[in-house]
């Protein structure tokens, strides 16, 4: 008989256990990875000659994704064109992309008693998640996203569910923030005022990118919308990115903001709720490393528009997250979780100091798309 390490869980486990084929017999089901939305175990299975064989099981979070079965349709359908891309180029699709085992009744998911919405896809062996990494484990990853671009390129990316609406819409941001501000249900906002300037003053920054995509200059595409090192799974051997993961935020988008995403992310070297600004600076030597790997990954895929708006896609990302972390401030941390009362205004300090450094170096940044674009 296997074991469950979360035992509060075992009851439920057993039952979705059961709803699922295994290839052996069960020996182990325990909570797996550093994610904080999903349900997360790693399910270990036994043969009679001593073969293990690793599973990943997944709960979606109804919390977050009110609408599972939408999700679950976005999964399906991307990890079937990435894995006929990949067969086509002679590539491995149970390393290269994620898929998924189907239930005994040989649907794509199971439904619990509760309602909660489970999946199960083999474990990718011989690779890490990283959450931190060298600039040559960054270009990996930038590598790796930029082939997700490659790949997907005529996926109609109309035709996927937005899982999260409005994610990446900095305008609906803006005005989100701008609510709270004249809310102040809490009256922080005196205490935030050089804060509530920065954004101000930005306000016509939040329409470029969609302003550029209503315009018809920058294209729809099939957008990650988290992509960061650590949805990435990296070979153990090579040391190059494998498979993105994390697939649940997979929906149309801009192809700018995975870029920026990432260098938001990436391209410093502060924790993300440094109180010493001084500690916290754009790294414009990371900034070029990922740069020069998303492109070589893209494959020449991004249009002349798209490349141009790259370094706005890095500014624009930066300071949506700023305001995401400073509406939450405002409205009494409802939304990041805090360990302390005054974190998502750190937060948002580091982010708009990453901005404000972005905006210094924008000629150079521009100047780094162009030396490495196709």
């Amino acid at each position: 008989m296997y074991t469950v390490t979360a035992p509060e869980n075992a009851p439920i486990a057993h039952e979705v256990l059961a709803a699922f084929p295994f290839p052996a017999t069960l020996t182990e089901v325990a909570r797996y990875g550093q994610g904080h939305i999903n349900d997360t175990y790693c399910v270990q299975c036994q043969s009679g000659e001593g073969d293990c064989v690793r599973f990943i099981l997944q709960g979606i979070s109804s919390a977050a994704f009110p609408h599972p079965e939408k999700l679950m349709e976005n999964f399906v359908g991307i990890t079937t064109f990435l894995r006929e891309k990949i067969l086509s180029s002679g590539g491995d699709p149970l390393r290269e992309t994620l898929s998924l085992v189907k239930t005994r009744d040989g649907k794509n998911f199971y439904t619990d008693s509760r309602g909660q919405v489970w999946r199960l896809m083999p474990f990718v062996e011989n690779t890490d998640c990283f959450q931190s990494a060298t600039p040559e484990l960054f270009e990996a990853s930038a590598r790796t996203f930029g082939r997700f671009q490659y790949l997907l390129q005529d996926y109609p990316a109309q035709t996927l569910h937005e899982t999260i609406v409005k994610f990446h819409d900095t305008e609906d941001r803006f005005e989100k923030f701008r609510d709270a501000l004249e809310a102040d249900r809490l009256g922080r906002a005196r205490q935030v005022q050089p804060e509530i300037r920065f954004v101000l003053e930005r306000k016509e920054d939040c329409s470029v990118a969609l302003q550029a995509l209503r315009e018809g200059k920058l294209p729809l595409r099939v957008t990650h919308n988290d992509a960061k090192l650590n949805n990435v799974l990296i070979d153990r051997d090579t040391h190059e990115g494998v498979c993105v993961i994390d697939l649940d935020t997979t929906m149309p988008g801009l192809s700018i903001n995975d870029f920026g995403d990432s260098i938001r992310f990436g391209a410093n070297h502060c924790q993300e709720d440094e109180k010493d600004l001084g500690k916290v600076n754009f790294d414009i030597g990371l900034y070029e490393v990922y740069t020069r790997g998303f492109l070589e990954g893209a494959r020449g895929s991004l249009t002349a528009e798209e490349l141009r708006y790259l370094p706005w896609g890095a500014r624009l990302m930066t300071l949506e997250c700023g305001i995401r972390f400073l509406t939450d401030y405002l409205e009494g941390d409802r939304y990041f979780h805090i360990r302390y009362p005054e974190q998502n205004l750190d937060r948002t300090r580091t982010q708009f100091k990453l901005v404000r450094d972005m905006e210094q170096q924008f000629d150079a940044m521009s100047a780094i798309v162009s030396k490495y674009a196709k």
